[in-house]
């Protein structure tokens, strides 16, 4: 009534080999999904040539995202 397949030596049905699949690709998909999270604070590294330069460009970021915040809101 079911069809089977041999697979290492023993008979396996159908429904068992679909219920496999069917697992199987469920969790790699949860497994793809899943993994560390990278936070939306980081940008790309600032490449300045002194802190001087370093503190301007993270005070205009900042600057920038408050203006961003109020256009918003």
């Amino acid at each position: 009534m079911v069809a089977t397949y041999p697979i290492f030596g023993r008979q396996v049905g159908s429904h068992i080999l679909a219920l496999a699949t069917l697992g199987s690709m469920g969790l790699l998909g949860a497994v793809s999904l899943g993994g560390s999270k990278k936070s939306k604070t980081e940008g790309p590294p600032i490449n300045a040539t002194n802190s001087e330069e370093e503190n301007f460009i993270k005070e205009f970021i900042k600057n920038a995202e408050k203006e961003e915040q109020k256009t918003k809101h």
